[in-house]
């Protein structure tokens, strides 16, 4: 935990506050509230300008599950501020954050349960193998949704909609997050909110206030740094008179698990509901030279295709470097490479980003594999 406030401390210095620093852009620090629809208050004191932009984020979401309030339960945040392990850990949530903290306590020797679907969004052949592979570590992963909590001999009890019970001596809530807007009255400038409370946008990250803009987490955006960070600069830019818009295709996300979960583009599931007609390939890690060597074949590779076309849409992959992978995928769906031209491309033999190459000669039939050919 020292080490990891250290890296935070650290790069909140070096990549904000010097930053800003460089820049000359004051910092106010307080609490920003508007009065009406063009002025902001911070603490009391009226600050004006022609536009503004929020950024607030977003933090933890605990849902009503009732009893929880009767535990002292954690979040994704409390997790990471913990000095002594608990014996046993509850987590509800198969998301993002979900898994990726349950491998890691898990990893330092606590006895983890999952209540969750897990990787409810991933390609189903991905996240089945990512299932057994945290079924390999020691991992109970319970395909369910919490009903109820109670207290029981000291340690927590979660009980499921249909009756399964696990028992832990902490609960980890990993269920989604929520803008954080509480004290900004948004009401009182005229800025609409969804049913979940995350900010309004249009395509160029204005709100129903002309005057306010708004990126990041505190809008039902993809919830990734990068996406974030675009999003905020489009935003300021399109403040400052531009009128440009976020660019999604080929966006690549990383589920940091081992072995991680990586995609850029769409899924099959997406692809049909956008009314393509759809052509998939899969490759084992079983059958990427690569993974024979690393004596690890956990894991696949899933290329998503237009049938008329060829025209790459999605690859998601599961491999302990999928993440590494995903800038090359990236690549291939923004320049709009069909399976042939990704086939026929040059890809380093010994390499886990070979498998994308292998994977794109399967669409011209799916007969045993060469190492490189």
């Amino acid at each position: 935990m020292q080490q990891k406030d250290e890296l935070v401390g650290m790069l909140r210095q070096t990549k904000y506050a010097d930053i800003a620093a460089a820049y000359g852009f004051d910092i106010i620090p307080g609490t920003a509230t508007f009065t009406n629809a063009e002025t902001l208050l911070v603490d009391g004191r009226p600050v004006r300008a022609r536009s503004y932009l929020v950024a607030t984020g977003a933090e933890p979401h605990v849902p009503a599950i009732p009893g929880l309030d009767q535990v002292d339960y954690l979040t994704s945040t409390t997790a990471m501020e913990l000095t002594e392990l608990p014996a046993s850990l509850v987590v509800i949530g198969g998301g993002f954050v979900g898994l990726e903290q349950a491998q890691l306590f898990a990893r330092l020797g606590v006895e983890v349960t999952i209540i969750g679907r897990l990787a409810p969004h991933a390609e189903p052949e991905l996240s089945s193998e990512l299932r057994k592979a945290f079924l390999t570590e020691g991992i109970t992963v319970t395909g369910d949704r919490a009903a109820a909590i109670t207290n029981h001999d000291g340690l927590a009890r979660v009980v499921t909609r249909t009756g399964k019970e696990a028992t832990g001596e902490r609960v980890l809530i990993a269920t989604g997050r929520t803008p954080r807007t509480q004290r900004l009255e948004l009401g009182a400038a005229g800025i609409a909110t969804d049913e979940r409370g995350f900010v309004v946008v249009d395509e160029e990250q204005r709100t129903t206030n002309p005057a306010v803009f708004a990126a990041g987490d505190v809008t039902d955006a993809p919830g990734y740094v990068y996406v974030a960070a675009m999003a905020g600069k489009i935003a300021a830019r399109n403040a400052l008179g531009h009128h440009e818009q976020v660019n999604y295709t080929g966006l690549p996300t990383v589920l940091f698990t081992s072995p991680q979960l990586a995609s850029a583009g769409i899924t099959e599931a997406e692809a049909i509901a956008a009314g393509y007609r759809c052509a998939c390939r899969y490759l084992r890690l079983a059958d990427v030279p690569r993974a024979i060597t690393n004596r690890n074949t956990r894991g696949g590779l899933k290329i998503v295709a237009d049938a008329d076309t060829g025209r790459v849409l999605g690859i998601h992959a599961l491999a302990d470097t999928a993440g590494e992978m995903m800038l090359a995928a990236t690549y291939a769906i923004k320049a709009e490479f069909t399976v042939t031209q990704l086939a026929d491309t040059w890809a380093p033999y010994l390499t886990m980003a070979e498998s994308i190459r292998l994977t794109a000669n399967l669409f011209r039939n799916e007969l045993p594999t060469s190492c490189c050919a």
